[in-house]
This record gives structure tokens, C-alpha cells and sequence, in this order.
């Protein structure tokens, strides 16, 4: 019995289908069984090569089955590099499995496992494929389906934008969303409050995908993306303190930067903290706790977990 969890990747060389390259391409899926805790090592792994990692749990053994699709035969070296450092970090071996995918019928399940996301009270993410109209009373984000991440439905994306809603009142002027995938969370953040975010990720092809998805949603005047490696660009930097970061990445990375988005916080900022599994969260807080932020909430989505921490208004530890 295995509960499904789609864990929404940074996007490679096969992440947007389209126009006439989706008729081109050979697609395969590959996966891997891992448990709980080698399971965000693994899905690091896939996401070096593949434009989406889905995860599933199984029910029975606590065991995760981490699946990618990506283009057949593309980042084959950069996949087995990034597989064997897994398991030298896990401990874990994995054997991989490889199956051919129809590049159609995968868009046309992407389609169909992508109806719209009402989360929170306040927002609602649609594709542009669908015809029904979008929910009332609710920011409304467009994302194209044929984009194959970031579309809402994983816990670690809800929970940032439940987050948000929660953190808004305090009306945050400076805002950074770091791996910002999409663009899903900067968009949310400056729909809701009508204010510029600057959107950053290491991959080129987040940074475009970002730009289509503010101009489709008509928030090119706020949401600013920039390629960056986290908090060493200078852009990133020059943009602080910031009164609100998202950094919706995973354990390891986060706790690793805690130290730089304290640098980097103005006194009395949120930061918003996801990708993290249940089993981490604890060790990623104390990483932050250490450095004198404080935790503000807990938000659980499904096997997923975001942390809202804050700095003290008089910005001592």
C-alpha cells in the first residue's frame, strides 16, 4: 500500500515540454527503494537529471520508492555520481530501475494528477489546461502543466504557502525566495502583499521557468529571478536584510546555510523553512536554534514538514 507524495524537482534538460520538442522526446523512468531515512538523499540524487522526483511510501514497511523521469540517456554521468554519493552518505545501496516512458502519455498524466490546488484559506493553484473556472475568494495562481514541477501538490510547497498566510500581518517589506523552483512561493508572497521578491535558484532553468510563470500570472513587475548558488551571489546578498526567506530546499543544505540566513535576516524577520521530512526536522531546527532563532510553528503536511522560525526584534542571539 503506498501513499503517494510528489516531491516537485528542480527543473533539467527535459523539464519543459514544449511546443514541438514534446513530440521529440524519449523519456525513461527510473527508481529506486530506500528507507525513510536515505529517502532525501536519494531524491537529491534523481533531481540532478530528472524534471520531476516523485516519492511513495509504502504503508506496510515505512520504505520509500523515489522515482524521476527524465530524458533517456541525458545527465547519465552526473546521475550515477550524485547515486553513489548517496549511498556513501546514507549508507544505502539502491539498486536503479529504468523504464521507457512515452513522452505524451507522461504529459498527459501530468494533466490529469494536476487538478486545482485550493491550500490554505487564501490560495488556489490551476493549470493552464484547465477549462473549469477558478475557485472565488481565492489568489489564484496559473501554472502550465507541461511544466513539470512546482505545481502546489507537495506537502513542502503547501506548508510554505500556509506559512505565509499566517506571517503576512506582519506586512514583510524585503523578501527572498531561495530555490525558488517555479517561482511558486515568490508569487504567492507577492500577490499577497503586493510587494517585490527576489526569486533565486542555482539552475538556469528555474530562473526561466520563474520569468514564464510571473509574466503568465502578469507579476513580471515584482518577482525578479536571478541564478544564483544561495547566499554566495552577490545579488542575494546585496538584497538584504530580509524581512522574509523562504528556502524550501532540504535538510541537509538548510542546516548547512543556517548560519548565512541569520547574516542575512533582518531583526524581527521569518524564515520559512521546508523540504524537510518529519524524521529531520528536528535537527535542522536545532542548526537554527543554535544561532538564536526562535521556532514560531510547526506545519505538518502529510510525511513533509515546515518550520516557521524568527529572529529576535533586537537581532541578539
Amino acid at each position: 500500500m503506498f501513499a503517494f507524495s510528489r516531491r516537485l524537482a528542480r527543473p533539467g534538460r527535459v523539464a519543459y515540454l514544449g511546443g514541438m520538442r514534446r513530440h521529440s522526446l524519449q523519456l525513461e523512468t527510473i527508481s529506486v527503494s530506500v528507507p525513510e531515512a536515505a529517502a532525501a538523499a536519494y531524491e537529491a540524487a534523481l533531481r540532478n537529471a530528472c524534471a520531476t522526483v516523485g516519492l511513495f511510501r509504502n504503508a506496510a514497511t515505512s520504505d520509500w520508492w523515489v522515482e524521476g523521469v527524465k530524458e533517456a540517456g541525458r545527465g547519465d554521468a552526473a546521475l550515477t555520481a550524485a547515486l553513489a554519493l548517496a549511498e556513501l552518505v546514507t549508507g544505502v545501496t539502491a539498486p536503479l530501475h529504468r523504464t521507457r516512458t512515452p513522452a505524451e502519455g507522461w504529459l498527459a498524466r501530468t494533466r490529469a494528477s494536476f487538478p486545482e490546488q485550493r491550500i490554505g484559506r487564501r490560495f488556489a493553484v490551476r493549470g493552464t489546461h484547465l477549462a473549469t473556472p477558478a475557485a472565488s475568494g481565492r489568489i489564484t495562481l496559473t501554472l502550465d502543466a507541461g511544466l513539470a514541477f512546482g505545481s502546489g501538490e507537495h506537502g513542502s510547497t503547501r506548508g510554505c504557502l500556509r506559512a505565509l498566510e499566517r506571517v503576512a500581518y506582519r506586512r514583510p517589506r524585503r523578501m527572498l525566495d531561495l530555490g525558488t523552483g517555479s517561482g511558486i512561493l515568490a508569487m504567492a508572497a507577492a500577490r499577497l502583499l503586493h510587494r517585490h521578491v527576489l526569486a533565486a535558484d542555482i539552475e538556469p532553468w528555474s530562473v526561466r521557468v520563474t520569468q514564464e510563470n510571473a509574466a503568465l500570472n502578469r507579476l513580471r513587475h515584482l518577482v525578479r529571478p536571478v541564478l544564483a548558488n544561495g547566499w554566495r551571489n552577490r545579488l542575494v546578498r546585496a538584497g538584504a536584510p530580509y524581512d522574509l526567506v523562504f528556502a524550501n530546499i532540504l535538510a541537509r543544505p538548510l542546516a548547512a546555510m543556517a548560519r548565512d540566513l541569520v547574516a542575512n535576516l533582518a531583526p524581527g524577520g521569518t524564515a520559512i523553512l521546508s523540504g524537510l521530512l518529519a524524521s529531520q526536522a528536528r535537527w535542522v531546527l536545532m542548526a537554527h536554534r543554535r544561532l538564536g532563532l526562535r521556532l514560531e510553528r510547526v506545519l505538518t503536511e502529510g510525511a513533509w514538514v515546515t518550520l516557521v522560525v524568527r529572529r529576535n526584534a533586537n537581532g541578539r542571539a
